[in-house]
């Protein structure tokens, strides 16, 4: 998933913000109890996703895909003062973990759980969002653009993880493979809809910034 060597990766991590103390429990517990638990944000995503939502100081964030947490968390940071964060994930069994860690943080009352199916879930979410974090099945990025586009508030970021897909978008595509297909139809569509500016970032799997026009 990562596009540099690791020794440059270990050295832009200890120059970049250190990760917090509750962050590296999580990683620790999720490592020790989860499947899959390189589907983390990690520590340097973690500090990127922090630092953007400090930036935009949003009132309202959605996130689709909380895995265990780490990435709401990190979002959380820059939430104003009453903003709320709505996170979604298919999972239930992850749920008493994501709020552990929800609770612990401090941010517990602003982050809003919900466990289901995100392309009914998002449409009954009543709010308009400054921030949206999208990384869950990648076969429905581009149903969750279209979910989300009229809820982003003018000037808004949308986020997208794994847009490079560990470099497959640059391959022959197998044509059983819909998630590479369909990352394929988004990131053209995030470059060429006029109702968004992006840029493609080389960072871990990738990772696209949004804004709405």
């Amino acid at each position: 998933m990562d596009f540099i060597p690791s020794k440059l990766q270990t050295y832009v991590e200890a120059n970049s913000e250190d990760e917090p103390e509750l962050l590296q429990q999580l990683t620790k517990e999720t490592w020790q109890k989860v499947l899959q638990p390189r589907m983390l944000s990690g520590h340097y995503q973690g500090r990127l996703l922090s630092l953007i939502s400090k930036l935009v100081h949003p009132t309202s964030v959605l996130e689709i895909g909380t895995y265990t947490g780490y990435s709401a968390l990190s979002l959380a940071e820059g939430l104003s003062e009453k903003g709320k964060l709505h996170t979604i994930d298919r999972n239930e069994e992850l749920y008493d973990l994501q709020r552990k860690y929800f609770d612990l943080s401090g941010y517990g009352e602003q982050i809003i759980q919900y466990t289901g199916d995100a392309r009914q879930i998002v449409p009954e979410i009543d709010a308009e969002f400054d921030l949206v974090f999208i990384d869950a099945d990648k076969s429905s990025y581009p149903l969750y653009f279209e979910l989300i586009i009229d809820k982003l508030k003018p000037g808004g970021l949308i986020l997208s993880d794994n847009v490079l897909w560990s470099g497959k978008v640059i391959e022959k595509l197998d044509p059983k493979d819909k998630d590479t297909k369909a990352l394929l139809n988004y990131n053209l569509k995030l470059k060429e809809d006029p109702r968004v500016e992006t840029v493609l970032l080389p960072v871990r799997d990738g990772f696209t910034i949004s804004r709405k026009r």
